[in-house]
């Protein structure tokens, strides 16, 4: 869409080197303009305005995402000013401030994907919940269950709180601040049928807590990881070799895809695992 809005107004080596999607989230659209077309921001800002009615902001990202919280840094355009916004997925609504929480709506169908699988009565540990996805799209869709939304950043956990409340799954999701090496340690040992690790920079690193979550006898593990592949086989493999190196317990991958891909030949991998802690 972008790049055929610009023709004529960019040359087609410009065009060329446009990024050929960004992300839309609510009513705020984030971009990524390659270095040579920086002098070039307010002009495809505004054909993004002209073009897709339903955005009122653009905001161009200026840094990678980092640090604890996982924040990028982002530069204000055009259109309403303000980073603060409503996100619509899967009959849910979330408030979503970008400038101070991570978000990506290109997990929608992992999102949907895990909610479906959950079954009544369940308990669910999300050890990386943020603005509270995931959990609300699950409680939503499984009324009786009970899901734990961790998350370490003080504004993501406020913002979930509210969105439980939007959502009216206040009595089912229920939302914890702090680390959750921490907070499964104190609160949340042996509690878990089902954990969900969806930061796949720290999910290796918190696989055995995740262990640590599950009840007595298991449960499965949603383990989102990335990694490096020639072609789509070889990171699955990588990725369930990452599980295989790190757990000890007896384990089975039931379900493995590419989430997305990241770089060029990185990919986002999840694998559901089966874990048995004990038998019966």
């Amino acid at each position: 869409m972008l790049k055929r809005a610009l023709m004529g107004i960019l040359n087609p080596n410009e065009i060329s080197q446009l990024y050929s999607s960004f992300d839309i989230i609510g009513d705020i659209a984030i971009i990524k303009i390659p270095d040579p077309l920086i002098s070039k921001k307010d002009i495809i800002a505004k054909a993004i305005l002209d073009n897709l009615k339903s955005v009122k902001t653009v905001l161009r990202q200026t840094s990678p995402i980092s640090g604890i919280y996982r924040i990028r840094e982002l530069e204000y355009l055009m259109g309403e000013k303000k980073t603060l916004t409503i996100y619509k997925e899967h009959s849910c609504i979330f408030k979503v401030d970008l400038a101070k929480v991570y978000f990506s709506p290109r997990l929608s169908y992992e999102r949907l994907r895990i909610a479906e699988q959950v079954k009544s009565g369940e308990k669910v540990v999300n050890m990386f919940g943020g603005v509270g996805t995931f959990s609300i799209i699950i409680a939503k869709k499984q009324p009786n269950v009970t899901v734990y939304n961790i998350d370490i950043n003080p504004d993501a956990h406020q913002l979930a709180l509210e969105n439980v409340i939007i959502n009216k799954v206040s009595n089912r999701v229920i939302c914890i601040l702090g680390d959750s090496r921490e907070v499964i340690h104190k609160m949340l040992n042996g509690v878990a049928d089902r954990v969900l690790m969806p930061l796949p920079e720290k999910a290796c690193e918190y696989l055995d807590v995740a262990i640590e979550a599950l009840k007595p006898q298991g449960g499965v593990i949603h383990y989102y990881t990335e990694v490096y592949g020639s072609k789509v086989e070889d990171a699955i493999q990588e990725a369930k070799s990452q599980i295989d190196k790190n757990l000890t317990l007896p384990h089975r991958v039931i379900f493995s895809r590419v989430v997305r891909e990241v770089g060029p030949r990185w990919y986002q991998i999840v694998l559901d695992v089966e874990i048995i802690k004990c038998f019966n």
